[in-house]
């Protein structure tokens, strides 16, 4: 493996072992996804550089703007979840609260 692999691959699972274990507010929540989704990207163009093949051109360009949604969607749950409960923990959010 080499070290630009290792370090994109110890990025995504930095990210993944942030949204596991530091749950205590939404917006960590988010940042932990958009450092994964980055690390995806980066590791998916990459990964196109090095095929040299533009068959899965458009693919990253797909990650990008998929994650892009994701992003404008946790911002908006975060807005209407500021809004209605008056913090962003995780812990005052219950399904069996309407």
């Amino acid at each position: 493996m080499t070290p630009v692999h290792f370090s994109f691959t110890s990025a995504f699972v930095l990210g993944l072992m942030g949204l596991a274990f530091h749950r205590t507010h939404l917006l960590s929540a988010l940042l932990c996804l958009e450092g994964m989704m980055l690390s995806l990207f980066i590791a998916l163009s990459l990964w196109m550089l090095q095929l040299e093949s533009t068959n899965y051109s458009p693919a990253p360009l797909l990650l990008l703007a998929f994650s892009a949604c994701e992003a404008s969607t946790g911002l908006a749950l975060l807005v209407a979840t500021a809004r209605t409960h008056g913090t962003d923990r995780l812990q005052s959010l219950s399904l069996l609260q309407c």
